[in-house]
């Protein structure tokens, strides 16, 4: 293709000809995405320190990797998908002794409600969940290596990485030792042959968790875990590494420093990926700070749609401000959607709007894939879907049915889909249960009921729920039902 065309092409549709561009934390610039191995794609992502009810924060990453994930499948990559629980920590330590219980029943207890956090926000199931208590021997492992190798040191049973023998250490968050230093809070420890040498591994404290080591009884330090995990399960070069943009230092300039000594491959990651903080009205939201927002409080308020619309109407590698305010926009804009996909009643199927639809449909998948091949630009893939929605409802005013209306529909619902939207009316709950399996029961009911001419007690099925909130639309593709 000339030069000059392609260019205009492109300034059409930014990524059109380019294929998926992700940008890389590790050269800072937008790169063609090429796997180690041709269409396999091996992914990991750093989970949650499992001490505490999980926040929205939590959540964003969880959602941001789900639709990298949901992605990848689409474009035709067999994944290998993986995130960890850290179930042995500091943090975890200090909860359960406020609360007078074993670390690991408190870690336990917080993984599960974490899986359920998941499946009410519909992330599809990883293909691995370690947790840093099961790997364990893999991890001693990767610490001895590295002490034989001379990149790590044993001192009264803790076990310390040198970081000034690994010549690329800084290179993730581009900066020198001595910038780090000045810049960080070191813990004060003159057995360390460096101030900015981390711990591998820790030695055994009264009453914590711990299991033997060469060293003798310990327990892991935080950043080997998921070097651990990644070589035990994915091997030892990945093609994706993930998280929020709070772990490239120190954790994930750790990481890469431990792998890549304890391997001698470059690099050990070729993808770093890291999404922005999640703020309280520019304030970041932490525990520490008070502002948090637990998934359970929203959930108990909104549709999970409504977490997954808030967080992928921003890039996911920009901060992500959080208010009221944002979160009724995004209600809005879900509302929007749901109406869109309601049944048409119309009994116009060929046409000019029936023309337009389809030009619009078509459109808007090549402009939604665009977005999503430029690193993962949900934003603007969430605007092509509004553009589509737009000219469903259009279509339906102008009385418009039948294969180009109810194609439109299904692309707006399958590009939801891989957003991870389910597009379900409002689920509403009593005494914590969903009902609207109750409604979906009771409209085929009454559809049954109407196949057999009983229209008066069909007509009672329709009145009562309206009655109660719950709105029927007919429609020559079925029974559709809103609330509200």
């Amino acid at each position: 293709m000339l030069p000059l065309v392609r260019r205009f092409a492109e300034s059409l549709i930014p990524g059109l000809l380019m294929g998926l561009q992700i940008y890389n934390t590790l050269t800072r610039k937008k790169e063609a995405f090429v796997t180690l191995e041709p269409g396999r794609v091996k992914m990991y992502v750093c989970g949650p320190t499992v001490y505490n009810k999980a926040h929205i924060g939590h959540a964003r990453p969880a959602i941001v990797f789900d639709v990298v994930y949901r992605y990848l499948i689409h474009k035709g990559y067999r994944v290998e998908y993986m995130t960890n629980y850290t179930d042995v920590d500091d943090k975890i330590i200090d909860r359960a002794k406020e609360l007078d219980l074993d670390p690991l029943v408190l870690a336990e207890h917080y993984i599960q409600e974490y899986f359920d956090h998941l499946d009410a926000l519909n992330v599809l199931p990883a293909a691995h969940y370690p947790r840093a208590t099961e790997e364990i021997p893999a991890m001693l492992q990767i610490v001895q290596g590295l002490v034989d190798k001379g990149y790590a040191y044993a001192m009264d049973g803790d076990v310390y990485f040198r970081v000034r023998k690994d010549e690329d250490y800084g290179k993730l968050s581009g900066r020198s030792l001595d910038e780090m230093r000045a810049g960080a809070r070191i813990e004060v420890d003159s057995r360390k042959e460096d101030p900015m040498d981390f711990a591998l591994w820790k030695a055994a404290k009264p009453g914590e968790p711990s299991w033997p080591s060469p060293w003798g009884p310990g327990r892991p330090g935080w950043h080997i875990e998921c070097t651990a995990m990644n070589i035990h399960h994915l091997g030892e070069q990945i093609d994706i590494h993930g998280g929020g943009n709070d772990l490239i230092f120190p954790h994930h300039e750790n990481e890469i420093a431990q792998a890549e000594s304890y391997t001698g491959k470059v690099p050990f990651a070729r993808f770093w990926m890291h999404n922005g903080m999640l703020q309280w009205s520019g304030e970041k939201m932490s525990k520490s700070l008070g502002n948090v927002i637990t998934i359970d409080d929203f959930l108990r308020e909104h549709d999970p749609d409504v977490l997954r619309m808030v967080i992928l109407s921003t890039h996911y590698r920009n901060p992500l401000t959080f208010n009221d305010e944002v979160v009724a926009n995004a209600e809005r804009a879900w509302r929007r959607l749901l109406g869109a996909l309601q049944p048409s009643t119309g009994k116009t199927y060929n046409g000019p709007a029936a023309d337009a639809l389809q030009e619009q449909t078509k459109s808007t998948v090549g402009k939604f894939e665009a977005a999503m091949d430029d690193d993962f630009n949900t934003a603007a893939a969430l605007g092509h879907l509004f553009d589509l929605a737009r000219a469903l409802n259009q279509a339906r005013d102008a009385d418009l049915a039948g294969p180009a209306f109810s194609n439109a529909r299904e692309t707006l619902r399958g590009l939801g889909k891989l957003l991870g939207l389910r597009l379900r009316p409002t689920r509403r709950k009593v005494e914590g249960r969903d009902i609207s399996p109750f409604i979906e029961l009771l409209i085929q009911t009454r559809s049954d009921l109407r196949s057999a001419k009983q229209w008066a007690l069909a007509d009672r099925i329709r009145d009562g729920l309206k009655e109660l909130g719950v709105t029927l639309k007919d429609g020559p593709e079925g029974t559709g039902w809103e609330t509200g």
